[in-house]
C-alpha cells in the first residue's frame, strides 16, 4: 500500500511543494513545530533511513541543507533544525524547520491546526528564499 507521502507526490492528495527534482520533493507539513516546517521526502518509498542507499541518503541531506538555508533566511531564524523521526509515516522523510529554541525540536508539540493562510504564506516565503539562493530550477510554480 502506498504511503500518504506517495499520494501527495502523485497529486492524489494536496501538498504545498517548495522543491521538486527527479529524486526528491519537499513540502510543508500540516503539523508544523514552527512556521516553515518542511518535509524532504524521496520519491521512492523507503521506510527506514538506515536502509537507504548511502548515495541517495547523501543527496537527500543535500536537498535538506538547501531547504534549511531557505527556511533560516525566510524566517530570520538563528538555526535550521533537522530531524528524522519516521514514526508518523512509514516513508523516509526529513523534518527541516526554522529553530529558535531547543523546544522547537519537540515535534510532539506541533501545531495540528495551522491556518491555510499561514501555510500559504510560509510556502511563498520558502520558495522566494530558494529562488534567491539560486535554486529556481527546483522551485515549482
Amino acid at each position: 500500500m502506498a504511503s500518504v507521502f506517495s499520494a501527495i507526490i502523485a497529486g492524489q492528495l494536496p501538498g504545498r511543494f517548495v522543491w521538486e527534482d527527479d529524486e526528491f520533493v519537499a513540502f510543508l507539513t500540516i503539523a508544523p513545530v514552527t512556521p516553515g516546517h518542511t518535509l524532504v521526502v524521496p520519491r521512492k518509498e523507503i521506510d527506514q533511513w538506515q536502509d537507504v542507499d548511502p548515495g541517495l541518503f547523501a543527496r537527500l541531506n543535500s536537498v535538506a541543507q538547501h531547504i534549511g538555508q531557505a527556511v533560516r533566511t525566510a524566517f530570520d531564524a538563528p538555526r535550521a533544525g533537522l530531524l528524522i523521526a519516521g514514526l508518523e509515516v512509514p516513508h523516509l522523510h526529513v523534518h527541516v524547520f526554522p529553530a529558535y529554541t531547543m523546544g522547537d525540536f519537540d515535534i510532539s508539540g506541533a501545531d495540528t491546526a495551522p491556518t491555510p493562510e499561514s501555510l500559504d504564506e510560509a510556502q511563498a516565503k520558502i520558495k522566494k528564499a530558494l529562488r534567491d539562493l539560486g535554486h529556481t530550477a527546483n522551485v515549482p510554480e
